[in-house]
């Protein structure tokens, strides 16, 4: 049987304690790049992938990204009375009619591994992609999960969205150990969370696109907590190796680690230039300024 990639898994969860005060009391995934919240950049990714049922494995004080994903009655009443017909379409358009929302409460801060495991009783027994919102992405014409959804239609495996990484830089993320690169794509031979320099097996690093074949839920079940007490993804995956091909995919983009101020500085710097209404005039505005 050859599968398609229907559903996507948000990890939203997160406590988002690196952008506080900003995140005390509204999701970092509701931090805007220029217009729009980070969160919205992933499910628009995910759409474009052909994707129609997101879930988001949520935490109590996210409620916020039920509420930006729902109908908004009142503020459709207000902007039609006031034939503000543009912004009407921007704020139904949020998420296009034929896509299904569905939220799932994740009791405990246990780990991303823990956090996709939860989303099981919708995803049931198909393979399906995981975005981690904080790893905003510009595909530069093609959105990465565009990309891995159609290697995966060859593959029917298993792959990580893997990106090159400074080697001092290799203990902040996942790390794959693979075969020679071709055409982007290379068989996973091994893979470490966090691996300090010194140890790591390269310096392709896993920065938060996953397509994932159900097996990986068994795997998750059995994959014992950390020293910190949470479940990796990375530790399951590592384990899916001994049953099946996982490919790491080296995609074709720019990513901004929208999970550290620095990264979300640069992100909304290059959204602004691009952005269609602001762009040429913001870049006025820098090339005024004196910035020595």
């Amino acid at each position: 049987m050859t599968y398609r990639i229907r559903k996507a898994v948000f990890p939203v969860a997160g406590l988002g304690t690196r952008f506080l005060p900003a995140t005390k009391a509204s999701p970092k995934e509701m931090l805007p790049v220029v217009d729009k919240p980070l969160i919205q950049y992933a499910v628009e990714e995910a759409v474009a992938a052909g994707i129609d049922t997101m879930v988001f494995v949520t935490g109590r004080t996210k409620r916020a990204i039920e509420d930006h994903f729902d109908t908004a009655y009142e503020l459709e009443v207000e902007l039609r009375n006031k034939k503000k017909e543009r912004m009407l379409e921007i704020v139904k358009s949020t998420v296009p009619a034929n896509v299904n929302c569905i939220y799932i409460r994740q009791g405990e801060a246990l780990g991303l591994g823990h956090a996709v495991g939860c989303a099981r009783p919708v995803v049931g027994n198909e393979p399906f992609a995981v975005i981690l919102a904080d790893d905003l992405i510009d595909g530069h014409g093609q959105q990465v999960l565009s990309q891995m959804t159609k290697e995966f239609e060859h593959l029917q495996s298993s792959l990580l969205g893997v990106e090159r990484v400074p080697e001092s830089e290799t203990d902040k993320y996942g790390v794959v150990s693979a075969e020679e690169m071709h055409d982007g794509i290379a068989r996973v031979h091994g893979i470490v969370e966090k691996p300090k320099p010194a140890d790591a097996p390269s310096n392709l690093a896993v920065v938060g696109r996953y397509i994932l074949t159900p097996r990986i839920f068994d795997l998750l079940a059995s994959t014992d907590p950390d020293s910190r007490g949470e479940i990796q993804l990375t530790d399951a995956i590592a384990t899916l190796l001994r049953y099946e091909a996982v490919y790491a995919h080296e995609f074709t983009g720019t990513r901004y680690d929208c999970g550290s101020k620095l990264g979300y500085l640069k992100a909304t710097l290059e959204y602004g230039l691009k952005h269609p209404e602001l762009g040429e005039e913001f870049r006025a505005y820098l090339h005024s300024r004196d910035w020595a």
